[in-house]
């Protein structure tokens, strides 16, 4: 009987050993031949534009592929659905896609580290009455299907039982914010940094109610079969944490989107549809290698695109040129639109120019435009001084901190130009950028709707639709 029994353990350890080596193959990491990132299209995630693509998600997947050494593929999808299936089904290695951390993604996915944090805020449309309490609002919340969104309204539906909601899955969250400007619906719930970004374009909206603080946006990752993969991640992640990498993409998105003004970004648009016009041609033709588009949103903020802009100080014309510099590089007439806009522009190539080889290509505009504002000289003394607090000199997420201190006796007396008004030239440049956004916006807006839009002239005899009785032909609009 010992024996017998003995011999039933012992095939069952022999048993329980095979299915254990059986399991330890499948669990053998795939190396990766490429990348495979899902993600969603978004600014502060992942976009394309005439500029190349751009994204905090994105960069950071960039960077990540290169750790790994393979190429990357990004892959976006339409919904949250079709994004979690493809994970599923193994059509992509993570998701990127500014995900914040929630109990329910604990559950079904694995988390990466966290790349910066937001808050989930009540989103409504300048005018309505200003939300006091979740259970007052005067309307109907719409928010995405599947989205972190309905996790938190789930949860405060158990305090307020009344709270009712709609689910999309047709929209993204551009378009639900572009819904509350445009009245089509009452509230959606967001992000914060996505409410900072989209105000640049739909200054109407507002923040109400934080329903959720300081949530870790992070990468998602396979439940399972995925413990090479994070392992790398992880230490990728501590890697960039340390070079500073975080931080520097944290300002190149959301660094310039805090400071808002409603009046003067509804003043911008409305200059876009009936001034710019005017002066395009002209800052497209004197860019040059500078893309139009910053040298216009310089001038808007030096003169709102007026050539007879004249400030106390002797600097006019749409580029705002001092007589000096003016002279330097050819300018006779500051007040004539084309010149002034030809000289800013020769002016600020010649700044980029001078700047050091050791800042990088995405930066060099924000260092010359402090330039432009308050001269190159105050600028280096910033950069002698960053690098004297162990601050980078070459990045300007660093210098934007330092070029207030020049205003400070303790000091400005220690740099060899002195004064200068610091904080001044970080308002000036994170204004331009964020003017050049929205340039970039209206841009892309423009050439979607051009695409969509099929010229008669691209369509065969066949193709070429004839007009219902009694309207006109498509190519003589009314």
């Amino acid at each position: 009987m010992t024996r017998f029994l003995f011999a039933i353990i012992l095939g069952f350890l022999l048993t329980a050993c095979q299915q254990e080596t059986v399991e330890e193959t499948e669990f053998v990491p795939h190396k990766l031949t490429e990348l495979r990132v899902g993600t969603l299209y978004g600014p502060q995630i992942y976009m394309t534009s005439g500029q190349g693509n751009s994204g905090f998600d994105y960069d950071m997947a960039v960077l990540f592929a290169e750790y790994l050494d393979v190429p990357l593929k990004m892959v976006p999808y339409t919904n949250l659905a079709e994004l979690y299936d493809a994970l599923k089904k193994n059509e992509i290695d993570l998701i990127a896609a500014g995900m914040t951390e929630t109990p329910a993604r604990r559950e079904h996915f694995r988390l990466g580290p966290p790349l910066y944090r937001v808050n989930q805020v009540l989103v409504y449309r300048e005018g309505m009455p200003v939300p006091k309490n979740i259970s007052d609002l005067k309307g109907k919340i719409t928010v995405i299907a599947d989205s972190s969104f309905v996790e938190t309204l789930t949860q405060l539906q158990k305090r307020h039982p009344t709270l009712v909601w709609d689910q999309v899955t047709d929209k993204d969250n551009e378009e639900l914010l572009t819904m509350i400007a445009n009245k089509e619906i009452d509230y959606t719930i967001a992000d914060s940094s996505s409410v900072q970004i989209n105000r640049r374009y739909l200054p109407v909206l507002r923040s109400g109610l934080v329903l959720e603080e300081k949530l870790n946006v992070v990468w998602l990752l396979p439940p399972t079969h995925s413990d090479g993969l994070m392992s790398q991640l992880l230490a990728f992640w501590h890697q960039e944490k340390l070079a500073g990498t975080l931080d520097h993409l944290n300002e190149k998105y959301f660094g310039h989107v805090k400071r808002f003004d409603y009046i003067d970004t509804r003043a911008f648009l409305r200059a876009i549809e009936t001034v710019l016009p005017r002066y395009r041609q002209h800052f497209e033709t004197h860019a040059g290698d500078l893309d139009w588009r910053k040298l216009a949103a310089t001038s808007y903020q030096e003169s709102h695109w007026n050539p007879n802009a004249r400030s106390p100080t002797g600097v006019r014309g749409m580029m705002m040129l001092t007589q000096p510099t003016a002279k330097e590089i050819g300018i006779t007439n500051r007040l004539d639109a084309e010149e002034s806009i030809r000289g800013g522009a020769a002016y600020l190539r010649d700044m980029i120019n001078r700047l050091p080889e050791s800042i990088p290509e995405s930066q060099r505009m924000w260092f010359a435009l402090a330039s432009y504002n308050i001269g190159y000289a105050h600028v280096e003394d910033a950069r002698k001084l960053a690098e004297s607090m162990e601050l980078n000199p070459n990045a300007w997420q660093d210098l934007k901190k330092v070029l207030p201190l020049l205003q400070k006796r303790k000091y400005y007396q220690k740099t060899r130009y002195g004064y200068a008004r610091g904080s001044e030239a970080v308002h000036y440049v994170d204004s331009i950028r964020r003017y050049y956004d929205t340039l970039v916006w209206v841009d892309n807006q423009s050439k979607q709707q051009n695409s969509e839009e099929v010229a008669p002239s691209d369509l065969t005899a066949e193709e070429t639709p004839v007009p219902a009785p009694g309207t006109l032909s498509p190519d003589k609009p009314k």
